[in-house]
């Protein structure tokens, strides 16, 4: 499937494009912005873009008006299908977020509700109690994601609710060409709605992918062959950067042997979940690692472990945000235009790496060599094998081990070497070694 072979480059455009942080109903075409990116995300080595929440809301995106225009702030659907269309020209398949566990209190069903209560068509689109109140004081008591009343949850056993947003997916992929969708909280989902969208989307398009959101658990229960085809690593993000900032590459490797390792226990072996080492929910990974040095070197475990790797916008040059309670700005900011360096080319030569290399984007995983400061993994395929080198430390280190060949290319940088019993690698660095069998 083309997901399981692409690099993700995630953009929240809200953030990117300089939208007010409260809906003003003004429609300026801030997308547009977005064209002249697409050819900045296809050099990086990306082959798709995962779009946050583009369509009306009340103000970021997650608390949905109406998921058939595009929010005002951004411009107008004819703005989207122009972004979309210079995406799918430099060669970038799309994703769009879908938002469908809630709604924002602005929401037109809602909104009816509010104002005729019992009398409403859509009353059974919520979870509602006309006996009971809650903050916003409507006079009804309704269920909101998380005990946020901001965003109102939806009945997605309800046969109306779900052919509404079948309707709107559909109409997506008619004016968009959309190719896929992130479920916004995935885990919140109900589980019987999820079957029916991957039996839906099935329909829309080959290979229309559904990337789902989740956080803790078995993602096993969201990530299979009913329901999505991957889900966000959580468990994996929290390792990449704890293994650096303590120096402790025990952790990270215990996290990918669990998930990925030869044991017959292993929970996600032959699956594909999402990779990241930030986005817009979190510290961006620029400010959450202690030693700069070791920026790039993050990235190379996430490009070399299972997965489908992604790139959160900015932090290919190394943009700084720390996650501040009560705003969003720091972790999603605008950008005026792309910028590069040193540590987007890094990142380019490790997305052309995963590509051109078949271990590394459906191989088994194996740890070969662990200590505090260095990891080495072997990715493997029936007919390629692919090492993973990483010496996190400020001074070089040898590696004594059998590596079973004599010759091995370095797909970096596209140089041979003899390899022998071993590689001595320098400080600060990331390798990607091509094994002769």
């Amino acid at each position: 499937m083309w997901f399981y072979d692409t690099t993700v480059y995630q953009i929240y455009p809200l953030g990117l494009c300089g939208a007010p942080a409260q809906n003003d109903g003004q429609t300026v075409p801030r997308i547009r912005r977005l064209e002249g990116w697409a050819q900045h995300i296809a050099a990086l080595g990306c082959g798709a873009v995962l779009l946050n929440p583009v369509f009306q809301s009340d103000a970021h995106g997650y608390d949905t008006r109406d998921y058939t225009t595009l929010d005002c702030r951004l411009g107008t659907n004819e703005d989207l299908a122009a972004v979309c269309k210079a995406f799918h020209e430099a060669g970038l398949r799309v994703l769009l977020d879908g938002v469908f566990n809630h709604v924002g209190r602005g929401f037109w069903a809602f909104e009816d509700v509010r104002r005729n209560r019992e009398a409403s068509p859509y009353k059974d689109w919520f979870h509602i109690d006309f006996g009971g109140n809650t903050d916003k004081n409507d006079g009804f008591w309704y269920e909101g994601w998380e005990g946020h009343n901001d965003l109102v949850k939806l009945n997605l056993r309800n046969p109306a609710v779900v052919e509404h947003i079948f309707s709107a997916i559909r109409g997506w992929v008619e004016q968009f060409g959309i190719d896929g969708l992130r479920l916004d909280v995935a885990y919140c989902l109900d589980l019987d709605f999820l079957r029916q969208l991957r039996r839906f989307t099935d329909t829309l398009k080959p290979e229309f992918a559904l990337l789902g959101e989740v956080v803790h658990g078995d993602y096993n229960r969201w990530m299979n062959d009913e329901m999505c085809h991957s889900v966000t690593n959580y468990e994996c993000y929290k390792g990449l950067y704890s293994s650096f900032n303590s120096m402790n590459m025990f952790e990270i490797g215990h996290s990918l042997a669990r998930q990925f390792g030869p044991e017959p226990w292993t929970l996600y072996k032959g699956r594909h979940p999402y990779s990241f080492v930030d986005n817009h929910d979190v510290t961006r990974i620029a400010s959450i690692l202690t030693n700069p040095a070791h920026l790039p070197l993050v990235y190379g475990v996430m490009f070399g472990m299972p997965g489908v790797p992604s790139i959160y916008y900015g932090s290919e040059w190394g943009m700084q945000g720390n996650k501040t309670p009560g705003t969003d700005a720091p972790l999603r900011p605008e950008v005026e235009t792309p910028q590069q360096g040193a540590l987007y080319e890094a990142i380019a030569a490790m997305a052309k790496a995963r590509a051109s290399s078949e271990a590394l984007r459906y191989g088994s995983y194996r740890n070969v060599v662990l200590t505090n400061k260095q990891i080495i993994f072997e990715r493997r395929t029936d007919a390629e094998r692919v090492l993973v080198a990483v010496n996190a430390d400020a001074e070089p280190w040898t590696a004594h081990f059998d590596a079973g060949c004599g010759q091995a290319q370095e797909l970096l940088t596209d140089t041979l070497h003899d390899f022998g019993g071993g590689s001595t690698l320098p400080p600060y660095s990331v390798q990607f070694w091509k094994m002769e069998r």
